[in-house]
């Protein structure tokens, strides 16, 4: 939020002076005021009307309790009195607040400022008493429409419109793989525009909580590179979530906050509609009365660790019968009270592993020709993996093979511990 935002210019008999401030008195107090300013004016004036080799450049910098953000300009004209004329428009920030979109919002007033002046002689030429006039009443709407709509248009004259707009910076998006999940938060379908990035309209229809990154851009037929920017462009607007690969070998154990999901009822009851199955052609509504919020909670609380989907679906498959054993899982890996247990692989010997690793690969080579001579998913490398470093779920996706035939794989190799974490 803006604290305040102030023009100031270097008088040549004064110096560095604050002629309009928004607050009133905010930067540089009258004399007979008794408000505290948000800092000392004429401790910073340097930095905030500077050397002429200091302007048009950003420049920011913080009080114990603000963040200062401006680009002074200096224009060299002999009809100046000293054969310039420097100015300065800033913008007082909380010393927290992030910064970058209001830099950019300082960058395009510095610039625009600049051109009124170069133009009209807009800024040099306007005689009203400080806080008055047409230069107030610029930061005045600034202020006012920055913080409450976070943009603001402005006319200036009959040929120049101020048009600012404050884009919400948003944290880095998580890391993303091959084998990760993308799961729509909206209806992707009612946001796109004929205009969209070519690779970003064919991966939207794969993108359905099923299909891994690598799945989508082979569905898509698109280059892996343009598929993964164009997920982690909507992940950074907060359109998708991040899941693993659903599996019926997978093994899912609650987290404490499974607490909050015994508690709430609300939470309960969208479960169950997010989770039942539809039978016979009756409606989904007619099912919710037959799971209940203690059935979930006992389902949820059964998940442990050892225990593996099927397993867990075959113990309880009376009343799994009436769900969808994928929304079932996603839903608590989506509110946080439930967390995927990952399969690792480490060499316990890596010297005896590449001996071994070697005649394995060369008699799984001779098999492989004998069922297809250009076949070579049996003699890939497995050695970059067994680190413990690297979960099932990336192997499998990057070789391009099943867990089932990984498990297979490393046991033929030997040597190779999997752990559990």
């Amino acid at each position: 939020m803006i604290k305040a935002i102030f023009f100031s210019t270097f008088d040549v008999n004064e110096g560095p002076k604050v002629l309009h401030q928004v607050p009133a008195e905010a930067i540089a107090p009258s004399s007979s005021s008794t408000q505290t300013p948000l800092f000392h004016f004429p401790s910073l004036s340097p930095y905030i009307i500077p050397r002429p080799e200091f302007c048009s450049r950003l420049i920011t910098f913080c009080t114990p309790t603000h963040r200062i953000l401006s680009q002074p300009v200096c224009l060299q004209s002999s009809s100046y009195p000293r054969n310039a004329y420097t100015f300065s428009i800033a913008l007082v920030l909380e010393s927290s607040t992030p910064f970058a979109s209001y830099a950019t919002v300082t960058l395009k007033l510095a610039s625009l400022l600049k051109t009124l002046e170069e133009q009209s002689r807009f800024l040099s030429r306007d005689a009203s008493a400080p806080n008055t006039g047409k230069i107030y009443a610029l930061c005045e709407i600034l202020l006012e429409d920055l913080n409450n709509y976070c943009e603001s248009m402005i006319p200036i004259d009959d040929s120049n419109t101020l048009n600012i707009k404050l884009f919400p910076t948003y944290p880095p998006p998580p890391p993303l793989y091959p084998y990760h999940v993308p799961l729509s938060t909206v209806r992707l379908d009612t946001l796109t525009d004929p205009n969209w990035d070519l690779t970003m309209l064919k991966v939207l229809p794969y993108i359905d909580g099923v299909n891994s990154v690598k799945q989508i851009s082979l569905l898509a037929d698109a280059d892996y590179k343009l598929v993964r920017k164009a997920i982690e462009h909507l992940l950074y607007y907060g359109c998708l979530l991040l899941l693993d690969i659903f599996s019926f070998s997978a093994v899912y154990a609650p987290t404490p906050e499974i607490t909050s999901f015994v508690e709430d009822t609300e939470m309960q009851e969208e479960c169950a509609r997010y989770i039942a199955l539809p039978t016979d052609g009756i409606k989904q509504n007619a099912q919710l009365d037959t799971i209940s919020g203690l059935q979930l909670v006992e389902l949820y609380l059964s998940l442990k660790q050892g225990q593996n989907v099927k397993s867990f679906y075959i113990e309880h498959a009376e009343t799994m019968d009436r769900i969808d054993v994928r929304r079932f899982i996603t839903f608590g890996v989506i509110k946080g009270f439930l967390y995927r247990i990952h399969k690792f692989a480490i060499a316990t010997n890596p010297a005896g592993r590449r001996k071994r690793d070697h005649q394995v690969k060369s008699r799984q080579k001779t098999k492989a020709a004998a069922d297809d001579p250009d076949s070579d998913a049996y003699v890939l490398d497995l050695e970059q993996y067994l680190d413990g470093i690297h979960c099932f779920d990336e192997i499998c996706t990057e070789l391009m093979i099943s867990e089932q035939e990984l498990t297979g794989r490393l046991k033929a190799i030997g040597d190779v511990q999997i752990i559990s974490r």
